[in-house]
C-alpha cells in the first residue's frame, strides 16, 4: 500500500520511550560488571514498545548482541539497510551530570541521559518511523532491513556477523545508512548555514604498538641506548614527519556545496579551495585540528610504558599509537611508512587492530538524492553536505560490498551536544526526535520505484 509520508500521524510518547531505553545501562565495555540482563531487557522493551514492528517484520538474532529485522517489500531487489547500535559508553553521575546518566529524564523539551544521541536516539527514530508507517498500512517498495548491534562501542561482532549473513545470502544493499553525521549550525568558521552532514566515507583505524628491549640494571650505570630512549626516539621521528596531506573527493564536494550557500568573499574562497585541491590540502594541514585530520592520516601517541622504579633501567618499553587512515590509504602502506620513518630495526612494530578506510560513496546517485530529499522533508532549512567521518562506525562492515554506504543520524546537534557524546550531560531535543522520525518516514516512502 502506498502511503504518503505527510499523511501519517505519528503516535505520541516517543520521548518517554527513549527515556525507558536510556534507563537500561547497556554498557558493552562493562559487560562483565553489568551482566547481560540490561541487553536482554532492552530487547524485551523493544518488543513491548513496538508491537507492529515485531508482528510484521521477520526478526532473527545472528549473534548474541545483534538483532536483524526484515520488512518484506513488494520486491527483494535494491534492499535498504538502516543501522543503529543500542550499547553505550560508561557514564558516572559523580562526573558532573546534571541528571543521573541512566535515569532517562524528560525535561525542558529534551530527553537527557547516556545514549540520547549515541545511539539510542537514532535507533528510536528508525523504529518510530517504521511503527507509524505500519499503523498506516504502508508496505515498502523494496525490502528494508533494520540492523541493530549491542557491542559497537566495544568493537564487537554484531555488525560484522550481520553483514556476513546478508552477504552469504546474496543480498547486496542498494543503500546502507548508519550513525555518523548530524544536522549542525555553522559547520566551518566562514560558513553560516545549517547543514545536514552526511558521511560518505570514514577513515580507517589502526592500533600500533612499538616495542623495544633493553638491558636491565641499575640506572647509575646505563649502557648504550636504553629501551625507553629507543621508543622515545621513534615517537619523536614519527611526530616530526607527519603523513602527506591530500584532499579527498568528498572534501572537495563538501567545499563546493558550502560555496553554493555562502556569500561574498567566503563564496569565492570556498570555490577556490574546492577547485585547487593540492593547495587546500596544504592550507588545511597547516591549520591543524579537524581541518588537518580531514586531509591526512593522523597519528596520536596514546599510551607509553617502560620501567618500574626511578632508579632501575627497564628491560623493555612500548608506545601505543592510534592512527586514523585517510581515504585512499591502506594499512600495509602505513606500516611500511612507519618502518621507514622510525629507521630502527630494534623497534618492533605490532598491529593488534587495523581496518582500511572505506571507499567514498557517490554523491551524484539516486541514493544520495534520496537522503537529500528526506533531509528536505525533516529539515527544510538545511543543506545536505557530504564529508569524511573521522570516527569508525559499524557501517564499515557493509561498505565492503555495498558501494552506497552513508553515515547520518537525522538529529540536530549543537557544539555542546556533540561534545557531550562520550562526555557529560548528553541530551537530545524532542523537536529533533520528531524531525528524525519524519526523515526516516520520508526516506522509506520515497523509495517507491
Amino acid at each position: 500500500m502506498l502511503v504518503p509520508a505527510a499523511s501519517v500521524t505519528p503516535r505520541p510518547g516517543a520521548p518517554e520511550r527513549l527515556a525507558r531505553m536510556i534507563a537500561l545501562p547497556t554498557v558493552s565495555a562493562e559487560l562483565e560488571a553489568v551482566g547481560r540482563e540490561p541487553f536482554r531487557a532492552f530487547e524485551r522493551l523493544l518488543a513491548e514498545e513496538y508491537p507492529l514492528v515485531h508482528a510484521h517484520l521477520e526478526r532473527e538474532q545472528p549473534s548474541e548482541f545483534g538483532m536483524l529485522f526484515r520488512w518484506p517489500g513488494r520486491s527483494d531487489e535494491r534492499p535498504v539497510v538502516l543501522m543503529a547500535h543500542y550499547d553505550v559508553v560508561p557514564a558516572r553521575a559523580e562526573d558532573g551530570w546534571t541528571h543521573d546518566p541512566f535515569a532517562g529524564v524528560v525535561e525542558g523539551g529534551a530527553v537527557h541521559g547516556r545514549g540520547a544521541l549515541d545511539d539510542k536516539g537514532p535507533l528510536l527514530v528508525i523504529l518510530e518511523a517504521v511503527e507509524n508507517l505500519l499503523a498506516a498500512g504502508f508496505t515498502p517498495a523494496h525490502d528494508v532491513y533494520l540492523s541493530f548491534g549491542g557491542n559497537e562501542e566495544s568493537y564487537g561482532d554484531a555488525a560484522p556477523i550481520a553483514s556476513d549473513l546478508l552477504h552469504q545470502r546474496g543480498i547486496r544493499p542498494w543503500l546502507v545508512l548508519d550513525e555518523g553525521g548530524a544536522v549542525i549550525d555553522d559547520p566551518m568558521p566562514w560558513v553560516h548555514v545549517r547543514s545536514a552532514m552526511v558521511g560518505v566515507a570514514e577513515k580507517g583505524i589502526m592500533t600500533v604498538v612499538l616495542r623495544a628491549d633493553g638491558v636491565g640494571g641499575h640506572a647509575s650505570a646505563p649502557r648504550g641506548t636504553t629501551a625507553t630512549a629507543r621508543i622515545a626516539r621513534a615517537v619523536r621521528r614519527l611526530e616530526r614527519n607527519p603523513f602527506r596531506p591530500r584532499l579527498p573527493r568528498s572534501a572537495r564536494d563538501m567545499l563546493g556545496t558550502f560555496a553554493t550557500h555562502a556569500e561574498g568573499p567566503a563564496r569565492f574562497a570556498l570555490r577556490v579551495l574546492a577547485a585547487v585541491p593540492w593547495l587546500t590540502a596544504r592550507v588545511f594541514a597547516r591549520l591543524g585540528g579537524e581541518p588537518a585530520a580531514m586531509v591526512r592520516t593522523t597519528l596520536a601517541v596514546t599510551m607509553l610504558s617502560g620501567g618500574s622504579a626511578p632508579n632501575v633501567l627497564p628491560a623493555g618499553a612500548s608506545a601505543t599509537l592510534n592512527l586514523r587512515l585517510a581515504p585512499g590509504t591502506t594499512t600495509e602502506q602505513v606500516q611500511r611508512r612507519l618502518r621507514r620513518v622510525i629507521r630502527d630495526r630494534d623497534v618492533r612494530i605490532e598491529v593488534p587492530e587495523a581496518s582500511d578506510p572505506s571507499p567514498e560513496s557517490p554523491t551524484d546517485g539516486r541514493q544520495f538524492d534520496a537522503i537529500r530529499s528526506a533531509v528536505g522533508a525533516a529539515y527544510p532549512e538545511a543543506a545536505t553536505v557530504p564529508y569524511v567521518m573521522m570516527q569508525a562506525t559499524d557501517s564499515r562492515w557493509f561498505h565492503r560490498y555495498s558501494p552506497a554506504t552513508y553515515r547520518f543520524a537525522p538529529l540536530a546537534m549543537d557544539a555542546g551536544q556533540r561534545a557531550a557524546i562520550h562526555g557529560v550531560d548528553e541530551w537530545v531535543s524532542i523537536d529533533s526526535l520528531e524531525r528524525g522520525e519524519r526523515f526516516h518516514r520520508a526516506l522509506l516512502t520515497a523509495l517507491q520505484d
